[in-house]
């Protein structure tokens, strides 16, 4: 099964709040992405780009800031 792909959309809005607020709390990025995991969230790594997926299907949810990097 196939999954939409918005890896081009920005991530926005009261999701980019929460992950900024998580990645504050955080001493490292692997603290972070366990934080998130808490959440549902997972992030992918694809070539250059941090994706933000549902960390239960898989579905991309849209693209980090380069700031995250």
């Amino acid at each position: 099964m196939e999954h939409a792909t918005f890896t081009d959309r920005p991530v926005e809005g009261p999701l980019l709040k929460l992950l900024v607020e998580e990645r504050q709390k955080a001493l490292s990025a692997r603290e972070w992405k366990f934080r998130l995991a808490g959440h549902g969230y997972a992030i992918k790594e694809d070539g250059p780009r941090q994706v933000v997926t549902w960390l239960t299907n898989g579905s991309e949810l849209g693209v980090l800031p380069v700031s995250f990097h």
